[in-house]
């Protein structure tokens, strides 16, 4: 964990620092002193004395006790050093900038364990090794540029990657955003992303924190205690944004089922991130875009006024909105009137309000006047606002900056002219305000922000199972997928309401069977895992002479071993299923069923436990939800009955982690019942 030596440590020691600024061990010492740390600093050379004017000592044994170490030597040195520094020199903070450890071969795995294992045992902590370091307000221990402007009230960011962390910073920095601390974790040999998000939120102070934080991510490690701390910091009022990169692979896994085929661990990070509230990003400059949004004061609405004086972006921006589910209202009536008396002729009210290239700062102030105090339905303002180059426009930004912290509502500026008005621009970020020079990078980024939910801030209620049976039915089981009667009474157990059903082996069982059960019926083959393909369903039996015929013809398919009958029922087909996931738990997912999810590949996914609500907003999220609501007359699906089975299916699972696979396909939902008609159960002890 974290330590006070790393975050503020009374005295650095750059173990490999020299002259040379264009090695790790001379910029990073540098950077330690352009950005004036405040401790005692000490260098560890073998030939000089003095090193950038620093004392220098020859080796690490002649240090005198230091907190933090930061070393930047060959990997095959820096085990005797850490052991050293560790029993020696009191030292309980250790950056490892150097390469060639896990990274590279096992050799250097096994010099990694080794150093983790000597700082274990002085309850030390490590940042590294392959990494750019730690910046923070009290130390710019990283050895690459740029340094950003440390702010309390900045991001924190944290990344598995150096080189990303640099060009993250270098896409945010230059518009103005600034940074609280920034951990490059490099190998995570001890502390990976989620430990320090852990010490973010257990050290949280809402006073003095930062309530911006920012990951890259290449491996869910823990998702279990990203997904705790996340929610908790979101709850505690403060906004994630995360990339997490390297998920493509992932779909290659070969499955058996539906669920199994949708369900990767791509799609568990992202039901992990929305169950934590994360805001998930794709790119370098939408992580730093969506950054900047959070900086702003959060949108309370979807009404969207666009001020500008140039025509292209306003549009391009209002498509951006649009397309993200927000609204740019037409405005009008007797205020809008009043308000274009003010402005030049030519101009239009209407929203966008385009106040003409002409457009004067004093104009500026009157319309963002009237979006404030005027325009009641507006609940945020983006204010385009460039030049040609042919005269200076610091009013205008000086008049922003002033509107931004008088009114309420949030107003986001977008100033494209990065080089006609480079002086104002910086002007106007030296108040420690932020740029948005491309209006639809924006708009795409408020729409994520706007449209990820937030956590659930309480422990929900969840449905209740029979525990027990289902664990003896479960401990009776072997590997592989249940048989029908098993699956029968685990549905029966997690309280999921299943169609009547038979499974019969001869001809005199399927009639008496099919009658007991009341025509006409539904037969499907037992065994074949797909069984539409193979010719094995048969719907609207009618007459016990088609039940021996089918029943005939059903068990020369090959891989049957018995036939199931069900009553024929009705309804929207449905599906709703779960899949273990490697270190994730189980994802839940529902989508319409039959040949639907074959077609469409609509599905929601969650990660278990859900609660009906959570599974509602599944439901309401997929894009065939009006399908469900039920359209052109057809009979609706009763949500709340398809919602509960989802969330019993997620709680059957955390009773059952054995479950590897599950299906319910079709599941047959009308207004009012939702049944299953087919499931299948694999099984993985």
């Amino acid at each position: 964990m974290i330590n006070q030596q790393m975050i503020n440590p009374r005295s650095i020691a750059v173990i490999g620092g020299s002259d040379d600024i264009q090695k790790p061990g001379g910029k990073v010492l540098k950077n330690l002193i352009d950005h004036n740390y405040q401790g005692n600093l000490y260098v560890v050379n073998p030939k000089l004395d003095k090193v950038q004017g620093v004392n220098s000592f020859r080796e690490v044994s002649k240090l005198p006790e230091t907190d933090l170490a930061i070393l930047a030597i060959a990997a095959k040195y820096c085990p005797e050093a850490v052991e050293v520094l560790a029993k020696q020199k009191n030292t309980r903070a250790f950056i490892i900038l150097s390469a060639g450890f896990s990274e590279e071969n096992e050799a250097g795995a096994a010099l990694e364990q080794q150093i983790v294992a000597t700082i274990n045992s002085v309850n030390g902590a490590l940042i590294g090794p392959n990494c750019i370091g730690v910046l923070n307000q009290n130390y710019s221990g990283v050895f690459t540029t740029p340094i950003p402007r440390l702010d309390a009230r900045g991001c924190d960011f944290i990344s598995g990657s150096g080189a990303t962390a640099v060009y993250i910073m270098e896409a945010g920095v230059p518009n103005g955003l600034t940074f609280s601390s920034v951990y490059s974790v490099g190998n995570s040999a001890q502390m990976g992303v989620e430990d320090i998000l852990q010490y973010l939120d257990e050290t949280y102070n809402p006073k003095t924190s930062s309530k911006v934080k920012l990951l890259y991510i290449e491996s869910v490690n823990k998702p279990e205690a990203l997904l705790k701390h996340a929610r908790s910091l979101i709850n505690k009022g403060c906004k994630i944004a995360a990339i997490k990169a390297g998920g493509s692979e992932a779909g290659s896994r070969a499955a058996s089922s539906h669920t199994g085929a949708l369900a990767n661990s791509d799609a568990a990070v992202d039901a992990l991130f929305r169950k934590a509230g994360i805001v998930r990003c794709y790119s370098r400059s939408e992580l730093a875009t969506v950054a900047a949004v959070f900086m702003h004061p959060p949108l309370v609405g979807k009404n969207i006024a666009i001020i500008t004086h140039a025509g292209g972006p306003a549009v391009m921006l209002t498509d951006a909105l649009s397309n993200g589910g927000f609204d740019v209202p037409h405005i009008e009536g007797s205020k809008a009137e009043a308000l274009l008396t003010k402005l030049y002729p030519g101009s239009s009210v209407a929203n966008p309000i385009d106040f003409l290239a002409t457009g004067t700062a004093e104009q500026l102030g009157h319309i963002i006047d009237a979006c404030e105090n005027d325009f009641n339905h507006i609940d945020a303002m983006c204010v385009i606002f460039g030049s040609p180059g042919l005269t200076p426009v610091y009013d205008v930004y000086d008049l922003l900056d002033e509107k931004m912290s008088s009114c309420k509502k949030p107003i986001y500026p977008i100033l494209p002219s990065i080089i006609n008005v480079a002086d104002e621009i910086n002007h106007f970020l030296a108040k420690g305000r932020i740029n948005f020079p491309d209006e639809v990078t924006l708009g795409n980024a408020l729409s994520k922000v706007f449209n990820t939910p937030l956590p659930e801030s309480k422990v929900a209620e969840l449905p209740r199972v029979d525990t027990v049976k289902i664990r003896s039915i479960i401990d009776a089981s072997v590997n592989g997928y249940l048989e029908p009667k098993q699956v029968q009474e685990l549905l029966d157990a997690a309280g999921i309401p299943r169609a009547g059903e038979a499974v019969v082996s001869t001809e005199i069982d399927a009639v008496k069977q099919a009658e007991s059960l009341g025509f006409p019926v539904v037969m499907k083959v037992v065994g074949p895992v797909h069984k539409s393909d193979v010719g094995g369903v048969v719907l609207n039996i009618k007459t016990k002479e088609q039940v021996v015929a089918e029943f005939k013809r059903m068990m020369q398919i090959k891989d049957t071993i018995a036939i199931l009958l069900q009553p024929m029922l009705s309804g929207t087909e449905l599906f709703a299923g779960a899949k273990k996931e490697d270190k994730f738990g189980h994802m839940i997912l529902c989508g319409l069923g039959g040949i639907f999810i074959e077609v469409l590949k609509d599905v929601q996914a969650n990660l278990a436990p859900i609660s009906t609500d959570e599974a509602k907003n599944m439901i309401q999220n997929l894009r065939s939800y009006k399908i469900i609501q039920g359209v052109r007359g057809q009979e609706p699906v009763n949500e709340t009955i398809f919602a509960e089975i989802v969330s019993r299916i997620s709680v059957l699972c955390q009773t059952a982690p054995e479950i590897f696979e599950m299906d319910l396909n079709p599941l047959l939902g009308k207004k009012d019942q939702v049944v299953a008609v087919d499931a299948r159960i694999r099984i993985e002890k």
